[in-house]
């Protein structure tokens, strides 16, 4: 066994229930670390801030259900929206208290961690007895991000294929503002996630509908939870999400386009019970999601300017300018798998939330990064392909030279 192991490694394969670990997932896994090589890299320039306080206090109390104040969630008041990312920040401190606890059972009073083992302990007290408490308050969310990255690939490598997939991972590896919001405690890598998910399961629950019913539930489920991820990071994001999907699987669920609207409606209900979910079942705390003004949004086209206009993304401008002229100029280029990115990047990109704080530009930088790539790899195949890939490689060699000017200290 081990012998055949090895030589499955040596052969440059490493096949592992049904994955195989070649030459292309090598490529990505070496992308996404250069991209969590480039966010260690931040974070260790970084200082914990008011926000980062704020985040692991309120969330840890949401896990260890201890509310400041009667009447209230949270220290941070009735959070209204962005419940997970509260969540996910204590995660982390929530487990460490309880490990330390734990084992304080086994320790010598004079060594023991936790002073007393029912008496809470402040984000400031754990900022002194860990020493990776920075870290350990951004992990879930630099996860995220690598998580994110590797769905981007899996789409559009089986969309485009490998050099689709290698044009998407490069511009969205490089991309500063996603690294920024991968270090630090926020709602919006999770909404990214969450709605990049959302809107491609929906397309493959689309698809199944053509086939028998047994292959619709691990995909109905699936939906599901990323409807929950969206509502419970933007709940604004949800209805666009939702709406978008709708529109998505009308178009290809060829008769069976009555069921459409049922499974959309079973995982929109599921998405709001996590939801509740995350605001422990508790009625009042979950009423401000619908009290608050979190759900209002706008259409405007400052963002957009603002967003590819910075420096810092001038090789992801240059490549979706580039892009967008083939897809008009090149008739080829115009099919669904193209025309569904550029769709939802196109409304994200317009949006702007009213009611909270929020950045649909970066919901919408995956669906760039696909659009991209599938366009430039529709023009690999034409007979100057060749020319499409030294241009390819140019954008994204842009790119990555920008968001390495971006990093403080490096340059």
């Amino acid at each position: 066994m081990y012998l055949s192991l090895l030589r499955r490694v040596g052969m440059g394969k490493f096949r592992l229930s049904g994955f195989r670990f070649s030459a292309p997932q090598r490529v990505a896994a070496g992308l996404l670390l250069l991209f969590l090589a480039q966010g260690l890299w931040l974070a260790s320039r970084q200082t914990l801030s008011e926000r980062d306080y704020a985040y692991a206090r309120c969330g840890r109390e949401m896990w260890e259900h201890a509310p400041p104040l009667a009447g209230y969630f949270t220290s941070c008041g009735n959070i209204h929206d962005g419940v997970l990312a509260y969540r996910l920040a204590g995660l982390p401190l929530s487990l460490y208290v309880d490990w330390e606890r734990v084992a304080d059972h086994f320790r010598k009073a004079e060594d023991r961690v936790m002073a007393t083992s029912n008496a809470p302990v402040s984000a400031w007290e754990l900022r002194h007895q860990m020493t990776h408490v920075m870290l350990m308050l951004r992990l879930p969310f630099m996860a995220a991000g690598l998580v994110l990255g590797g769905v981007l690939w899996w789409v559009t490598r089986r969309l485009y294929g490998n050099a689709g997939g290698y044009v998407a991972l490069g511009l969205y590896c490089f991309s500063p503002p996603l690294l920024r919001l991968a270090l630090m405690p926020n709602p919006e890598i999770l909404t990214a996630l969450g709605f990049f998910a959302a809107i491609y399961t929906a397309i493959g629950v689309a698809h199944a509908m053509q086939g028998p019913r047994r292959k619709w539930r691990p995909r109905i489920v699936l939906l599901t939870l990323a409807f929950g991820v969206v509502a419970a990071s933007h709940i604004a994001a949800l209805p666009v999400a939702v709406g978008l999907s709708l529109v998505l699987m009308l178009w290809i669920a060829d008769g069976r386009r009555s069921m459409v609207l049922p499974v959309l409606l079973a995982s929109g209900a599921g998405a709001m019970v996590l939801l509740f979910a995350c605001y422990n079942f508790s009625p009042d705390a979950f009423s401000y999601v619908f009290r608050s003004d979190a759900g209002q949004l706008g259409v405007s086209l400052e963002p957009v300017k603002r967003f590819y206009g910075a420096m810092s993304n001038g090789g992801l401008t240059v490549a979706a300018v580039a892009a967008v002229w083939l897809y008009v100029a090149l008739k080829r280029t115009i099919y669904f798998g193209n025309t569904t990115p550029l769709v939802v990047a196109a409304v994200l990109s317009l949006l702007v939330t009213v009611g909270v704080p929020g950045a649909p530009q970066v919901w919408a930088l995956p669906f760039v990064c696909a659009f991209v790539a599938g366009v430039f790899a529709d023009a690999f195949e034409m007979p100057k392909g060749r020319v499409g890939m030294a241009a390819a490689a140019a954008v994204c060699g842009l790119q990555a030279v920008f968001c390495l000017l971006s990093l403080p200290g490096l340059l």
